[in-house]
């Protein structure tokens, strides 16, 4: 099989479509030096090729082969006999224009001086009717003007091969681009099995790869089986949650398509086409599928305008061209009337072996039905009729043929204008086409790049009519892969300008990202909102973005917001009921003060040398006091005198050291010890002590004082403002001076609570002290594990609660009897064991 055959066959959803440049030496003085050039045309099986025109006698033939009609499969090849074919009916009125833009071009081409001076051009137009030409094995050139197959970019396999229509690979490519302009990540395809189909979609995958497209599922149709193949892919439609369709496929394999899918009323879906159906007229005019066809977004070959050839057209007419048989049957066709009572004398059909046969079989003799149409007046014209065949608006097809003629004419001119070439060189025309550049008559500049022109393309739309019926739209262009169009401009399937949404899964809003489920497509996921300190700000983000370390996220998760400082403020509940308990502690211990003021010659507050119960009271207001410190925004000196007012006032408890050597001395033998532990003493041990924790508390803040500190570790939407501890050591000291005199001061009163008196105040010492030791061993762990302003509290809790035990231990049983029992306030009462 030649590589024209492998041509062919290779690519069997089209019908041949190739103009053949075919070049033959004649006596006219050219001496281009082609020996032996010539057409060679073979004949296989009941195949064969109508005539259909051919010019009058040129220098240089250009052949043309066009599917002017429909031909049915074959009804019978056993290869056994000639296979039989139906005759060739239906005159395609798209196709005979594009015939007749050929004999326009030629006609165009030579009476332009400018191109090929001195050579007239020649055309013969054949009509395949549908079949595979195998009778193209010796042409020197072929220009297609629809195959559009991507395997024919192939040079070596096809290195005399060229075409005006871009390559499917573009329009693949521009159909996912569409997809990704429009945000359709979860679509459909329909495709006819063949290489049309298999080629088209495997672009398209290949282009919306990685761009978070996925194909819900692809249906494949087969002519033999198409009424099966597209009841099975509307049923597919039906129920998949995918709103956009891509269809790949011949319109009456789209037609049957639509036709299942109106039945079964599914009319909300939004299709894209491709070329070979995006500009059909038999789909638009269906009154049975319009719902489902409505808002159809496609890719069609580019259209244009050639000058003077709607006026060529209007003037043809029978009566000035005899033996141009078919438009002698479109023009019955179109005016209901018969040209002549006499046959059109066409060689006949069944001699399929000539390549020249043409058949006569269909005219042989007018049948009752075709004498009863009346004979045609002479007066008909085509300058008032409006159809397919007239309509030059969107020249498609003819256009492409069109630029197919001027290419081949261009490359002749040059291959004729260099007189300095050897024979072979001259005779290769292929060379020129690839270096063809030119403009034409439209303005328009062409040149083919390899096998290819650069790709141009419309984007038509199929809009509802105010009749209600179904038109063609051009909404803009393609170039290249550049898309030119306007979104307003569109009318989608529901009628309005509101672009359809299909996805597998709704775009994960700002705050949320993806979570792909598993064994499911890229397109299909979940949307996991962001954890605390993490946002995404883009609808259908993949990850969440951590917050840099002094931000955290909002509420929303969408933003990253500065980190509000926190603190134990005194506006806040806690820092309330802290600080009521400070305040209540201080009027507490004034108001005691008062009472042992008043009361200060009363036996019961004598008994206990009434200066040091006001120094303890002292202390234990100031203990109250210090505590509202840690409460508020924390500043250098905040920090400096929070431990030092706090190690300070509780130094002061060993007051009850001296307490208890004032009861020892009522002892008998206790003189000697109270002459040396007299007031005075008394006062300087209390000095003495306090002293020793002010020296530590001044080291501990010269060398390495507590100091405010942004705690940026903890982990949440505020930064803790902390007094932080420099030296953990010095803190440790203050507060083991504190723990040594408390243990001291307990032990000293547990050696006396057996002194014999109706009131022991060294057992009220005893109990207060083992509140003291418990709230403070208990304040370590609690501390340490307490986070932020929380740590603060804890200490503020541990000080008001020793400080209420001693104030309540040591001075509530005293004032029980002053206030409640006066008349136990009597030194006789109180030494009467």
């Amino acid at each position: 099989m030649s590589w024209v055959s492998l041509l062919l066959t290779g690519w069997s959803s089209r019908a041949p479509s190739l103009l053949l440049l075919v070049m033959v030496s004649r006596d006219v003085g050219l001496r281009v030096g082609l020996e032996g050039v010539q057409t060679s045309m073979c004949s296989r099986w009941g195949s064969r090729v109508e005539e259909f025109n051919q010019g009058p006698d040129g220098d240089i033939v250009i052949g043309g082969l066009f599917n002017l009609h429909y031909q049915p499969p074959v009804l019978d090849q056993e290869f056994i006999d000639a296979p039989l074919y139906n005759p060739c009916t239906g005159l395609q009125m798209e196709m005979l224009k594009a015939a007749y833009a050929m004999e326009f071009a030629v006609e165009e081409i030579n009476s332009n001086p400018l191109i090929l001076p001195g050579v007239k051009l020649n055309y013969r137009i054949l009509d395949s009717c549908g079949r595979h030409p195998w009778v193209l094995q010796g042409a020197f050139s072929l220009i297609s003007y629809l195959a559009s197959c991507p395997c024919l970019s192939n040079r070596p396999r096809f290195p005399n091969f060229f075409r005006t229509i871009p390559s499917d690979v573009y329009q693949a490519k521009i159909m996912a681009r569409l997809a990704i302009l429009f945000h359709w990540t979860w679509i459909g395809a329909v495709i006819v099995n063949n290489d049309y189909g298999h080629l088209a979609i495997q672009t398209f995958q290949e282009e919306i790869e990685g761009s978070g497209v996925c194909l819900a599922f692809s249906e494949t149709l087969n002519r033999e089986t198409i009424e099966e193949d597209t009841r099975r892919a509307a049923a597919t439609i039906q129920h998949s949650t995918a709103r956009v369709i891509l269809i790949f496929c011949w319109y009456t394999d789209v037609r049957e398509l639509f036709l299942q899918l109106a039945k079964i009323n599914v009319t909300d879906r939004q299709f894209l086409a491709s070329e070979a159906w995006s500009t059909s007229r038999d789909l638009l005019q269906d009154v049975t599928t319009y719902k489902v066809a409505r808002g159809v977004l496609g890719v069609a070959v580019r259209s244009a305008r050639i000058p003077g050839f709607r006026h060529f057209l209007q003037g043809l007419n029978p009566s000035d061209r005899p033996g141009d048989f078919f438009l002698r049957e479109f023009w019955e066709n179109e005016f209901g009337c018969s040209l002549s009572t006499t046959p059109l004398h066409r060689r006949s059909r069944s001699d399929s072996s000539s390549p020249t046969n043409v058949s006569s079989a269909s005219h042989a003799n007018r049948s009752p039905l075709a004498a009863s149409i009346p004979l045609c007046s002479g007066r008909e014209t085509l300058e008032g009729v409006q159809n397919v065949f007239t309509d030059t608006t969107h020249l498609r097809v003819a256009y492409n043929v069109y630029l197919a003629v001027y290419s081949a004419a261009h490359a002749l001119h040059n291959l004729l204008s260099c007189p300095d070439e050897d024979s072979s060189s001259r005779g290769n025309s292929c060379n020129h086409l690839n270096k063809v550049n030119f403009t034409t008559p439209n303005g328009e500049e062409f040149f083919f790049q390899g096998a290819d022109i650069p790709a141009v393309y419309d984007l038509v739309n199929w809009q509802t009519t105010s009749e209600g019926s179904l038109k063609l739209v051009l909404i803009g262009r393609v170039d290249g892969l550049e898309l030119h169009f306007n979104k307003s401009t569109i009318q989608w399937t529901t009628g309005s300008s509101q672009v359809p949404i299909s996805v597998c899964s709704e775009s994960c809003p700002p705050g949320t990202r993806k979570a792909n489920r598993k064994g499911e497509p890229v397109c299909c996921f979940d949307c996991i909102p962001c954890n605390d300190g993490e946002v995404s700000n883009e609808t259908g983000s993949h990850q969440c973005r951590q917050c840099s370390i002094e931000f955290w996220s909002n509420l929303a998760h969408t933003a990253c917001i500065p980190r509000k400082v926190d603190f134990l403020s005194f506006n806040e509940t806690l820092g309330i009921v802290l600080t009521t308990g400070a305040v209540s502690g201080v009027v507490v211990t004034t108001a005691v003060f008062v009472i042992f003021l008043w009361y200060h010659k009363t036996p019961v507050v004598r008994a206990n040398n009434s200066e040091l119960s006001f120094l303890l009271l002292l202390s234990l207001k100031l203990c109250f006091l210090c505590s509202l410190v840690f409460i508020g925004r924390p500043s250098v000196w905040s920090c400096r005198l929070q431990q030092a007012a706090f190690g300070i006032s509780f130094v002061l408890c060993v007051k009850t050291i001296v307490v208890l050597a004032a009861f020892r001395s009522t002892r008998p033998g206790a003189g000697a010890l109270m002459k040396w532990f007299g007031p005075g003493l008394q006062r300087g041990s209390v000095c003495f002590f306090t002293s020793i924790q002010i020296i530590i508390c001044i080291i501990w803040l010269s060398l390495s004082p507590p100091k405010p500190h942004r705690d940026l570790g903890f982990q949440g939407s505020k930064v803790n403002l902390e007094c932080a501890m420099s030296s953990v050591v010095g803190f440790a000291v203050v507060l083991g001076y504190i723990g040594f005199l408390a243990c001291l001061c307990l032990l000293l009163a547990f050696l006396a609570r057996k002194l014999p008196d109706n009131f022991n105040e060294a057992k009220f010492i005893t109990f207060s002290m083992l509140i003291f030791c418990a709230v403070w061993v208990a304040f370590v762990p609690a501390y340490v594990s307490s986070p932020g302003k929380y740590s603060v509290a804890v200490e503020i809790f541990a000080i008001l609660a020793s400080s209420y035990g001693l104030l309540l231990c040591i001075f509530a049983p005293k004032c029980f009897i002053i206030l409640l029992r006066p008349e136990r306030n009597t030194k006789k009462h109180l030494m009467g064991r």
